[in-house]
């Protein structure tokens, strides 16, 4: 079979052989990654590697490469939002699954782990602040998976269908979809002390999740459905915004994909503490031990 080559408009290489947005070269690629939001974040996990090999920044993604317990790592930072991990996710499996000198798709997969480390509103009364969650599936709000070819494959469609019913969805929006995180990595990071949730992964911070400053919502009765709609005995647990599309795109791909998140806010409680650094601190050190 001829190798399928991808051309210059599809993937941008820079002059210095490394893609486009994340400015990573093959090279420098490890086959285990953490993935955060905030780009400064990317130095509290590094601060854990017992060595660092290299960094790199450009825009939004930052990027520091090393050994944990002698095991090469790299943390990268993703930014906010579903489009960014639409990027993050097709740049990390052109490094590695595509030859940058011929531009041919490799006839080798390479199959990367990803464990993206976050912070969360939570939509259910007992989830405590400080409450690791993993995303087990992921609810997308943001239609990233819907552009792609076999979305069916990889979603749950009847979950999908029975919450579009339950939640009155607004024809307006873009469809959701919804994908389990990879089975053996949410064994093996979340083992018993951690919460499996059902996440939305929202496509914005405000009114995208309900809430309301000067602009009033158009459906301002959504969190309260979402709230008490279940599917097979569970709960949607936490709201964030990179969840879906990161487990979606990494199934489609072939990569093992998961997120957990330290929970921030209570949404029905209208708690909220920004003394999070310490929760994210051990989550940290407990995905790297496991990863």
């Amino acid at each position: 079979m001829t190798p399928k080559v991808i051309p210059p408009s599809e993937l941008i290489i820079n002059s210095d052989g490394s893609v486009f947005h994340l400015h990573l070269r093959p090279d420098q690629l490890t086959d285990r990654i953490i993935l955060v939001g905030d780009p400064g974040r990317v130095d509290l996990v590094a601060s854990f590697f017992d060595e660092k090999t290299f960094e790199v920044s450009s825009r939004e993604f930052h990027t520091i490469g090393g050994f944990y317990q002698g095991k090469p790592i790299m943390c990268l930072s993703h930014g906010i939002g579903p489009d960014n991990i639409d990027i993050v996710i097709n740049e990390l499996d052109a490094l590695a699954n595509i030859d940058f000198e011929t531009r041919e798709v490799r006839e080798s997969f390479r199959q990367l782990t990803m464990v993206r480390i976050g912070t969360s509103g939570a939509l259910q009364p007992e989830l405590r602040l400080g409450t690791p969650v993993i995303a087990e599936k992921a609810i997308g709000f943001d239609g990233v998976l819907n552009y792609y070819a076999g979305r069916n494959d990889v979603a749950d469609l009847d979950f999908e269908h029975a919450f579009t019913e339950a939640v009155g969805w607004n024809p307006l929006w873009a469809k959701p979809y919804v994908v389990d995180a990879c089975p053996e990595l949410v064994e093996r990071i979340g083992k018993d002390d951690m919460v499996r949730g059902n996440t939305i992964s929202a496509v914005g911070f405000y009114g995208p999740q309900g809430r309301e400053l000067r602009l009033p919502l158009a459906n301002p009765d959504l969190n309260s459905r979402i709230e008490a709609f279940s599917h097979n005995g569970r709960r949607v647990t936490n709201y964030e915004m990179e969840s879906a599309p990161l487990q979606g795109l990494s199934r489609l791909m072939g990569h093992s994909a998961m997120t957990v998140c330290s929970i921030i806010a209570n949404r029905v409680k209208t708690e909220a503490t920004p003394n999070y650094k310490t929760a994210i601190h051990d989550l940290i050190g407990t995905v790297l031990d496991r990863i």
